[in-house]
């Protein structure tokens, strides 16, 4: 039972990230719900979970985007949920406010780490003016948003 609820989460956050979220856009960019499912799960499954799931949402997103190389997302996705898994695991929940932080960071560091490693492997566009703005909306938004999430991860 609880794969399948892994996967029906996988399968709305998917959903929603390319066609409701889409659309939101602040200052020309838009958020990340699928790296925050990510964050999420790393934060209450620890860093096997979180490496799991951000590399299967990741996957998946993967499939669903053109133009990048098969995998970009998975890799990326994978390893922050995996950190963020093991840096929370010596951390103390009971403060509200600690998984919204660990949500901003985490996303700052994702998005940074995906624009290197596209980079890396050949893709134009990740590294421009544009990536402090994509930091600022992907990590603000992630961190409001990383409450709703957390009830479903």
């Amino acid at each position: 039972m609880k794969l399948m609820k892994a996967a029906l989460v996988l399968f709305v956050v998917l959903l929603l990230q390319t066609t409701v979220v889409l659309d939101l856009r602040i200052a020309g960019v838009h958020p990340d719900v699928v790296l925050l499912l990510a964050i999420a799960a790393g934060i209450v499954g620890g860093p096997d979970v979180g490496a799991v799931v951000g590399f299967a949402v990741g996957f998946g997103y993967d499939l669903m985007l053109a133009g990048t190389p098969v995998g970009l997302f998975a890799f990326v996705y994978g390893l922050i949920g995996y950190t963020v898994g093991t840096l929370q695991g010596g951390v103390l929940r009971s403060s509200w406010w600690i998984p919204r932080i660990t949500a901003l960071l985490a996303s700052a560091v994702g998005v940074v780490a995906l624009a290197l490693t596209a980079t890396v492997l050949g893709q134009a566009g990740y590294l421009d003016g544009r990536l402090l703005r994509v930091i600022g909306v992907v990590a603000g938004g992630n961190a409001v948003l990383v409450g709703p999430m957390l009830r479903f991860a």
